[in-house]
């Protein structure tokens, strides 16, 4: 199976690339956009000068707790710089999802509780809001993350986008927001959860 076929198996439609997007991005964004792959994984990131982006992360179940995600975002973390990811709200029903964000915990992420992110997918039509993660070495704020996020949003997510799906996401602005009044904690709440 091939890296793409891995991460369309895993990510939800409504969250995944087309593969001609990701072909693109590496070919023409080569200096900014990579992949890490190996038997049990895939990586794909984005690194700026002033922090990394990880697209996706994919550990196969068989090597689940053999410590490849930790590897791979350490790779990220020796870089010093912040690092931001989008995972979806906790669905407590699907235990993945649980697990991925004490894994994140784990990992000294925070959830950037002021950043409202909501984009329409041009897979299915239905509207997706997400969280942002972000680890920041040098205590940068949730300010700093969300122009970081707003960067990565049209330099990577909508790039060519209507060369690859016919149409073009929602400008920037519809789709980020930043709030003085924090949402609630995810990341609190699901560890508040496990130690219950």
């Amino acid at each position: 199976m091939n890296w793409y076929e891995k991460l369309n198996q895993y990510f939800p439609v409504e969250e995944m690339k087309s593969k001609q997007h990701m072909d693109t991005l590496l070919k023409e964004k080569g200096d900014v956009y990579h992949k890490d792959e190996g038997e049990y994984h895939v990586l794909m990131y984005a690194e700026f000068p002033q922090f990394s982006f990880v697209d996706y992360l994919f550990v196969s179940k068989e090597s689940r707790g053999m410590g490849i995600g930790k590897k791979m975002l350490q790779m990220l973390k020796d870089k010093n710089k912040p690092i931001i990811l989008e995972v979806e709200p906790v669905d407590y029903e699907d235990t993945d999802s649980e697990k991925r964000l004490r894994f994140y915990a784990r990992e000294g992420f925070e959830h950037a509780s002021s950043i409202g992110y909501s984009r329409r997918s041009l897979a299915t039509g239905e509207e997706n809001a997400m969280e942002i993660l972000y680890w920041a070495p040098n205590g940068e704020s949730e300010e700093e993350i969300f122009n970081g996020m707003k960067k990565m949003y049209e330099d990577i997510h909508t790039y060519k986008d209507e060369t690859f799906y016919g149409e073009s996401y929602e400008p920037v602005a519809d789709v980020l927001s930043y709030q003085e009044e924090a949402k609630e904690d995810i990341l609190a709440a699901i560890t508040k959860t496990a130690a219950n």
